[in-house]
């Protein structure tokens, strides 16, 4: 039985635990602790250790989908839950106030873990806040070193979120049969 491991992560209302759940073939398993400081006035809740849930793909192969906190106090958890994991899905929020910036945060906190491993860029809430776009996504990445998959997603879209990990397990082989599991959602 094959056992793979990818990491969410991204700030504070990004959507990792709305992702996960859209994705995983099992009720997930969250953290979710009553928001007590500058974190509630985006939302009541937050993830406080992790979330976590299982996509089945063909046979018994599983991936191990990993949400990090978002919050910067809770960091410590990021590199713990990054071992043995293949890859990152980063998400952004567009409605959060400084969209690139929490980018470059999340890309000087992961990456050590980036330049050894997988990594896919999602950008959410950008239906209702249009800006940055995604070429200027794509350049900050380029001027990091960086280059990697960029997606507008809906966290709440099954589809959406397989698609990048379909993208991430590409950027990991590029000959790679998809699994009928992601390419059916």
């Amino acid at each position: 039985m094959a056992h793979h491991k990818i990491i969410f992560s991204g700030p504070v209302g990004a959507g990792k635990t709305t992702a996960i759940t859209a994705l995983s073939d099992v009720p997930p398993i969250e953290t979710e602790a009553t928001a007590s400081d500058h974190t509630r006035q985006t939302k009541d809740k937050t993830t406080v250790a992790l979330d976590y849930g299982v996509l089945k793909l063909d046979g018994s192969e599983r991936i191990h989908l990993y949400g990090t906190p978002g919050q910067e106090r809770f960091d410590f958890m990021w590199e713990i839950l990054s071992e043995g994991a293949i890859g990152l899905v980063l998400l952004i929020s567009n409605a959060r106030p400084e969209p690139l910036a929490d980018l470059r945060q999340f890309l000087e906190a992961f990456r050590p873990f980036i330049d050894q491993a997988g990594f896919v860029l999602g950008i959410t809430r950008s239906d209702s806040h249009r800006a940055p776009d995604l070429h200027t996504y794509r350049q900050h990445l380029a001027q990091a070193g960086l280059k990697a998959p960029v997606f507008e997603v809906d966290a709440r879209q099954r589809r959406d979120v397989a698609l990048m990990v379909e993208a991430l397990l590409l950027s990991l082989d590029p000959g790679l049969e998809v699994p009928a599991a992601l390419s059916a959602s």
